[in-house]
Parts: C-alpha cells; sequence; structure tokens
C-alpha cells in the first residue's frame, strides 16, 4: 500500500483543524489565472458551490512573474487556499516559435506564487494544475504517473514541459520541508470556452473551429490541416478537470502528482471531422502530411483520479458544439 494512501481518502495533514476544503468555503481562496480557460472553470465552479471569498487578480492587477508583487499580494490577501492555474499556454507551434518567452515566464510564475505561498504562513492548502506535456513521448501507454522523468519531454514541447515539472517537484519538495499541503493535478489536453478566444497559434480545437469557421463564411473549398490526422489523443473538457480540482483540494493530500484525462481518445483526423461537422462547413479536409504530427499518443493512466470518485461528464461532441456557440456569440462582441 502506498504510504499516501491514507491521505488520498481524508485530504488531511497532521496538525490540521478537521475543516476539508467544501466546509471552509468561507475561506479565502485565490484562483491565479482566473481569466483563462482553466481558471475560469475553476472559478465558476467554485462559486456555485458557495465559496464566497474568491481572490482575484488581472495581470494588470498582479504581475505574476515579479516576486516583490508576488509576496505583497500574499501578505495583503493572505489565503487559506490556493489554485494555481496561470501560465503562458499555446499549441507545439507557438511554444517552438517563442521558446525563450514560454520558459522564462512559466518559471518565474511557477516558482514566485510557490515560493511566496510557503514563506506567508497563512495558505493551508495549495494546488498546482501541471500538465501531460511533463511525460515523455516514449511513455508507456496509458501513461501512469510513475513514468514523470522516464525520458526528456518532446521536442519543441520541452519550453512549456520544463517549468512544469519545476512545480511538481517543488510541491513534493514544499511538502517535505514545510507545512504546506502542496499537491498537483496533471490534466490530459483540455478544451472549453475562454475570453478572449484563442487564436490560431493557439491548441488544435480552438485552431480548427477558427478555420472552419471562417472557410464555411468565406465560401473556401477546402480547409489545410497540419500533418496526416494519425495520432491520437484525449481531451477533457475544462468543467470536468474544474470539479476534479475541487475534489482533489478536498480529499487528496499526497506527494504524488495526480493524472486528469477522459481516458476516450480520438485521432485528429476524426477531431476535425466532427468539428466541420459541428461548424456545418461543407467542404474538404485536407492533410498536409510534410508537417509534423507531433506525439502519435498521449492517454493518461488517470485510474488514481477515478479511484477518487471523479469521472468526466461532458462528451466530446456536445463540449464541441457548447465551444463553438462561445465563438460565435465572441465574435459578435467583438464587432461591438
Amino acid at each position: 500500500m502506498p504510504s499516501d494512501s491514507r491521505a488520498l481518502h481524508t485530504g488531511l495533514k497532521a496538525g490540521d483543524d478537521g475543516r476539508s476544503f467544501l466546509s471552509d468555503k468561507s475561506a479565502k481562496v485565490f484562483v491565479a489565472g482566473h481569466r483563462g480557460m482553466l481558471g475560469s472553470a475553476v472559478h465558476r465552479r467554485l462559486s456555485a458551490l458557495g465559496f464566497t471569498n474568491i481572490a482575484v487578480c488581472t495581470r494588470a492587477e498582479l504581475d505574476l512573474t515579479s516576486q516583490h508583487a508576488v509576496d505583497k499580494f500574499f501578505a495583503a490577501e493572505r489565503p487559506r487556499y490556493v489554485i494555481l492555474a496561470a501560465g503562458k499556454v499555446g499549441g507545439l507551434h507557438a511554444s517552438s516559435a517563442a521558446p525563450a518567452d514560454f520558459i522564462t515566464e512559466n518559471l518565474r510564475i511557477t516558482t514566485n506564487v510557490l515560493a511566496a505561498a510557503r514563506r506567508c504562513g497563512c495558505v493551508r492548502k495549495l494546488l498546482y494544475l501541471a500538465s501531460s506535456a511533463v511525460y515523455a513521448p516514449d511513455a508507456p501507454q496509458p501513461i501512469p504517473e510513475s513514468a514523470l522523468l522516464c525520458g526528456p519531454p518532446a521536442p519543441g514541447n520541452e519550453w512549456y514541459a520544463i517549468p512544469k515539472i519545476v512545480g511538481i517537484k517543488m510541491c513534493q519538495a514544499f511538502r517535505a520541508e514545510s507545512a504546506l499541503d502542496a499537491i498537483v493535478a496533471t490534466p490530459n489536453n483540455l478544451y472549453g470556452p475562454r475570453n478572449p478566444f484563442p487564436s490560431e497559434s493557439s491548441h488544435v480545437i480552438p485552431a480548427l473551429i477558427r478555420r472552419f469557421h471562417h472557410a464555411k463564411v468565406t465560401g473556401a473549398a477546402d480547409v489545410v490541416v497540419w500533418g496526416s490526422g494519425a495520432p491520437l489523443r484525449e481531451f477533457t473538457h475544462a468543467d470536468d478537470v474544474a470539479d476534479a480540482v475541487v475534489l482533489l483540494m478536498d480529499r487528496y493530500s499526497g506527494d504524488e502528482h495526480v493524472n486528469v484525462g477522459s481516458g476516450l481518445e480520438v485521432t485528429l483526423r476524426k477531431l476535425a471531422e466532427v468539428v466541420r461537422e459541428v461548424v456545418r462547413y461543407e467542404g474538404r479536409v485536407v492533410w498536409d502530411a510534410t508537417r509534423p504530427d507531433g506525439v502519435m499518443r498521449r492517454l493518461l493512466d488517470s485510474s488514481k483520479m477515478r479511484a477518487l470518485g471523479w469521472a468526466p461528464k461532458v462528451e466530446l461532441r456536445d463540449g464541441l458544439q457548447d465551444l463553438y456557440k462561445h465563438y460565435l456569440q465572441s465574435c459578435v462582441t467583438n464587432r461591438k
């Protein structure tokens, strides 16, 4: 039996006063990155559950890349709980095009927030959002948490993955040295509403929605998509991951990060076809096989998360339909 099996179910560390996260809804919860896709989903979920003291800041109000600003914020606000969902995100093309920006900004955000949470002495529990990008391309499938550091991240993705690995290890180090109950969730490919709607350099789903919609309104005969379409991907809706975050905050307290994935795989070719149908584009999809496919498969073993009682609720097609409606609404808003 693993050493943290008791904590897996209780969510408590020695010295806690016995209150669980869900029974402490008046406590201050700092959601870093509340305007991002996952951060906004977490914020919505906490609000729906009745949390009354959620602290959020825009980038203009709090520069998470500044250690001084972050320390000052923690000293003034003194949050009891922290959910770190902030960071510079984008697809493989985006991170490859700006590697210095990706690694520098994400490292600063990760180290600044975690270090401030440790130093301030008021944080009871912190959840850090990592990413399946931390795993090597040749990791066993489905990927167990134990596969971390079994090899280097995928080429081009390391600029995003390495800061996430640092975050996982910092949480483990802080748990070992201090009273900070720092835990980590590691979701796979996410999708869901976000304002503003991501650009063409974003992840695959919003990029496909943009391309198919543009082709539809302009009457283009075809849409070109990079790669062969053969890679398999696992997609999980941000609302489902937000539920997992709440569950982990309430019930989990362990050293090892926890995978969060839907468990359902789809080829990129099939994904593109579903998006085409949702957008109602009637032209052709042309695959540019001269472009890189990236990692051929990345399926997470999320049995640990499911053992806590979590299961995804949003079907892929339903989630894509809702996301397309959100995109259309954002287009109307931007024209005003």
